[in-house]
């Protein structure tokens, strides 16, 4: 789950792009990304979706995305990072991940524990992952987060779209939404930077 998404907001500063949010009751949302015929969560009211295309190889942007263990070294507000379990990452793999989040209007300052399962992956592909974010005096009941990789001239078209659910969240969804917006783009970001310098070496 989760893109770093507050942490972000307040570190880096970004401004998100124009977002999504649903609508109540809805039940579809036919531009969702998938993975293996499963997307985000089509009633949440918080969500929001970007993309960008980065110079390098499909191995070297999968290899950076799926080594959990290894977030803290490229993603700055990633603070730990640890599988629950051991060999390749599959569905229902598990890792544990935390991130600080400044403050806003309605929840404090606190550090994210995030667990994350791995619901559907296709190698080099695609990868949708689920889990709760708990903080003290915050938390995301469920977030869901898919990822798509598209080979395209130039190198690699990397898509991603994550929802969020839980009274705390949506009780501000125009904040929660920009919030989330600010830790995808800043999440985009930091894998160009990983993977292009990874590219050229």
């Amino acid at each position: 789950m989760l893109a770093i998404p507050l942490a972000a907001a307040g570190i880096l500063g970004l401004t998100a792009a124009p977002a999504q949010a649903a609508a109540p009751g809805q039940t579809t949302h036919p531009t969702s990304l998938t993975c293996r015929g499963a997307g985000v969560d089509p009633a949440a009211k918080i969500r929001y979706r970007t993309e960008t295309l980065i110079k390098a190889s499909p191995r070297t942007i999968w290899g950076l995305q799926t080594d959990v263990e290894r977030w803290p070294s490229w993603q700055q507000v990633v603070t730990s990072s640890k599988r629950l379990d051991h060999g390749p990452l599959r569905p229902r793999s598990q890792f544990l991940w935390t991130t600080p989040v400044p403050a806003t209007p309605t929840t404090p300052a606190t550090t994210l524990v995030i667990t994350s399962t791995i619901e559907q992956l296709r190698h080099h592909k695609c990868i949708r992952w689920t889990g709760p974010a708990i903080g003290e005096g915050l938390r995301i009941d469920r977030g869901v987060h898919v990822w798509n990789f598209t080979e395209a001239e130039g190198g690699v078209l990397v898509r991603t779209e994550e929802t969020w659910t839980g009274d705390q969240v949506e009780a501000d969804v125009p904040t929660s939404v920009r919030y989330l917006g600010d830790g995808l783009d800043a999440w985009l970001a930091a894998l160009t930077t990983a993977a292009e310098a990874r590219h050229c070496d």
